[in-house]
């Protein structure tokens, strides 16, 4: 299997940066008095489509040969990789197919229409998303970028990581959310380079916590049947993803969904910045005293802010 490393995160870096945000780094003097650390939050809540998911969308499509970028990109997706590959097709110049489920939020099918993405809706199930896009790229010839489980999406995910550092210096851990494993997997390799003594953890809801058994167990154990307010951290790990993931992480830990609306919530009072559930699972562990931080300098990698404002958990 032919896995990133950290080189191929430079060279996504050197494509991404010339239509990506780099996104500040925030810290919250009264969030960190009541955790006892210093905790600094890379906020890709403020990137281009609201998410780290541009990032690795933005360099998938800029590494297509001409040939293959004229055929177009496809992908199935409810959330925020549609509208990355989207925004990253149009900016190309190309089409984007995207295969969304009937039942994806109103505002999610606004923002990948407008962002000019031809949609082919199909039933809420992953067979008929899979079998739906099949023949979309049958049809079209457009080359498949999976929302994680892909070399160059992987790579662009670690550019995030790689600014932190760059942004604010050393850590004693880095933390991610981990659900298909994309931001996770570039996060590590970034890390573990740059910083090879940091810790790297990774945080999962309760309700949704295959990638803590499959990290423990070593083996590949499947999402099913995912239940949590966190709807960006329901998919099963790819296996590129796990293979970086088993090498590179250090520690996984999970989450109730009381301490997830309670981040979420403390990061919109204390920070006044918006973010999404899956954004606060890193400090919901934390706030748990899943993860010792005790007088420690972390990085968070908050990891998008699209949620729908009419359905606050608080």
């Amino acid at each position: 299997m032919n896995l990133p490393t950290y080189s191929d995160v430079e060279k996504a870096h050197e494509l991404v940066k010339k239509y990506a945000h780099r996104t500040p780094v925030l810290k919250s003097s009264g969030i960190n008095s009541i955790v006892g650390a210093e905790l600094n939050f890379k906020c890709e809540n403020l990137q281009k489509v609201g998410a780290f998911k541009f990032r690795g969308a933005c360099n998938a499509v800029f590494s297509l040969s001409e040939a293959d970028a004229q055929k177009g990109v496809a992908t199935h997706s409810s959330g925020n990789h549609a509208a990355a590959l989207a925004l990253a097709a149009r900016m190309r110049g190309v089409a984007a197919h995207i295969v969304m489920p009937s039942n994806s939020p109103e505002i999610k099918k606004k923002a990948v229409a407008g962002y000019g993405a031809s949609i082919t809706f199909c039933e809420p199930t992953l067979q008929a998303r899979e079998s739906t896009l099949a023949k979309v790229i049958e049809e079209t010839g457009a080359t498949e970028v999976h929302p994680y489980n892909n070399f160059h999406v992987i790579a662009g995910q670690g550019t995030a990581a790689k600014e932190l550092i760059e942004d604010s210096g050393d850590f004693d851990i880095i933390m991610a959310p981990v659900g298909g494993g994309g931001l996770l997997s570039g996060t590590a390799i970034s890390t573990k380079h740059l910083l090879p003594t940091c810790k790297v953890i990774a945080a999962e809801p309760a309700g949704a916590d295959d990638a803590y058994h499959s990290f423990y167990s070593k083996t590949l154990v499947p999402s099913v049947q995912p239940k949590t307010i966190a709807d960006g951290l329901l998919t099963s790990l790819g296996d590129r993803n796990f293979a970086i993931i088993l090498d590179k992480v250090d520690a996984i830990v999970t989450v109730s969904e009381e301490s997830i609306v309670e981040a979420m919530r403390l990061i919109w009072e204390r920070m006044k910045i918006i973010i999404e559930p899956s954004s606060a699972v890193p400090l919901a562990a934390i706030l748990e005293k899943k993860v010792d931080v005790q007088n420690k300098k972390v990085g968070i990698i908050l990891s998008g802010g699209n949620l729908d404002l009419g359905k606050l958990p608080f």
